[in-house]
């Protein structure tokens, strides 16, 4: 052939920099995380929390945070792909300077110090706050299914766990009865055994399948009982409310006739056949995806402010119902910047006669003026204009919200909450590997959307200010 082509020798010997700090573009994002983690977070959390000295040296919480920090941003989350990463990828190398700690001392890191990665939230928008990022004009609330560790193929109902205990409890009183009348003549039933199955057969392990069958009933046992108690607190709280908008509209107010209504309703209240606990992860439900798939998952909620689109609030629930967290986060959101939002975007799950009323309540308090949608669309349908003339006085809060939304102020402000709102949970998913949690229970869940939603914010410091805004945060 008459063209040529570069030279390429696979086996060429590679002169490295000698300096890890040669590896990477001065811009690149593991560059912002080391320097976000030296010189700007607070890290008096993580290490408060070490104060053994003896045992062999821990690696630096410094270290561990890096990692954890560029691994969430970049959606390497479990800790054997960020193990493996230290290897393979310059970016971790470089974080990790050069050391590679195992997948278990990052599990064990992630766990011990949940809580205070968690607060990384808080302090990423600060970090917002100070660049300006957070304006508090108009915010979003919504939320969003995050798979949990869990499969809904390990979960049962409760009219399936009657029936399976009662099995197992036929099953361990039979196992019992059979392992004392083997055990009544120890050398007769040696003597039978070795004839029947040989000297060295058995025919079943009967300490080892009580074992497994006892271990199976008290899971179960366990899972009844949460599900008991959870419909019982459902019927508490819905007779208390029931007794105090009687005693409203009576004009009274005895709050231990409110306290016995609901003491009532718990002890007679009756879990419904289907509903259902899960073995694996006994914190998760069974939810509806945006898909329309039923999944293992919790609810995560997010406030997002619409300047930059920076996390303001982040949470979790195991409620599907998004209903009950309007007043919550929104209060987040105001504790955790300081300030109250002039506009908050919501959607129709949120809308209730109790959210309703505290959207009043929230407008004359605080000045948010809401903007609450009344029932889904349909595909393509348009917004109808608002009617000429005055509001009635009969009409209803939802009436009213929903005339609000037909203004054309209404439709201007409500048009911009899919896109302060979506992209983020878009970003998560897409760009943080952030649609399945990786931690057990509602702690867990809670401690690692918190810390994603972290990420998140310090993913958008970078883009908006870079090594050079942090720089001067630090100094």
């Amino acid at each position: 052939m008459d063209k040529t082509f570069r030279v390429f020798d696979p086996h060429q010997v590679l002169l490295l920099p000698p300096s890890l700090d040669d590896w990477l573009p001065q811009d690149h994002l593991a560059r912002f995380v080391a320097d976000l983690v030296d010189e700007v977070l607070d890290l008096s959390p993580v290490l408060a929390d070490y104060t053994e000295k003896r045992g062999y040296p821990p690696y630096d919480p410094g270290l561990m945070l890096r990692l954890l920090i560029y691994g969430y941003t970049t959606g390497v989350r479990s800790s054997r792909a960020i193990e493996r990463k230290c290897a393979d990828d310059v970016a971790f190398r470089f974080l990790a300077a050069d050391q590679a700690p195992d997948f278990r001392s990052i599990s064990r890191f992630r766990r011990r110090h949940l809580d205070a990665l968690a607060d990384l939230f808080t302090q990423s928008l600060h970090l917002a706050q100070k660049l300006g990022m957070v304006k508090m004009g108009r915010v979003a609330l919504d939320g969003t299914k995050l798979e949990a560790s869990a499969s809904r193929h390990k979960a049962m109902s409760y009219g399936r766990l009657i029936d399976k205990e009662e099995r197992i409890e036929a099953e361990i009183t039979a196992l019992e009865v059979k392992a004392h009348a083997l055990l009544a003549d120890a050398e007769a039933a040696d003597e039978a055994e070795d004839q029947t199955f040989g000297v060295n057969g058995k025919e079943v392990d009967l300490p080892t399948e009580l074992d497994r069958r006892e271990k199976r009933l008290a899971k179960m046992q366990a899972a009844r009982a949460q599900i008991e108690a959870e419909a019982a607190d459902k019927a508490r709280a819905h007779a208390e409310d029931k007794e105090r908008r009687r005693q409203e509209r009576a004009g009274s107010s005895d709050e231990q006739a409110v306290a016995d209504a609901g003491e009532k309703a718990a002890a007679t209240a009756r879990p419904k056949p289907k509903a259902q606990a899960n073995f694996t992860d006994p914190d998760s439900r069974i939810m509806k995806n945006s898909d329309g798939a039923y999944i293992q998952a919790y609810n995560a909620q997010a406030v997002v402010d619409e300047e930059h689109q920076v996390i303001t609030a982040a949470d979790v629930t195991c409620n599907p119902s998004d209903a009950l967290n309007y007043t919550t986060m929104l209060d987040q959101s105001a504790a955790n910047t300081g300030v109250h939002p002039k506009q908050a975007l919501v959607d129709a799950g949120y809308c209730s006669e109790t959210n309703l009323q505290a959207v009043r309540e929230r407008q004359l308090a605080c000045g948010t003026d809401t903007f609450m949608a009344t029932g889904r669309l349909a595909h393509d349908e348009q917004v109808p204009p608002a009617p000429r003339g005055r509001i009635p006085a009969s009409a209803t809060l939802k009436e009213r919200m929903a005339r609000k939304l037909r203004t054309k102020p209404g439709k201007a402000a409500y048009s911009r909450r899919k896109a302060v709102v979506e992209p983020v949970f878009g970003q998560i998913m897409t760009c943080q590997n952030g649609r399945q949690l990786l931690l057990r229970g509602e702690d867990g869940a809670r401690g690692e959307w918190r810390l994603l939603a972290a990420c998140h914010n310090l993913r958008k410091i970078f883009q908006h200010a870079g090594t050079t805004g942090l720089a001067a945060l630090a100094g």
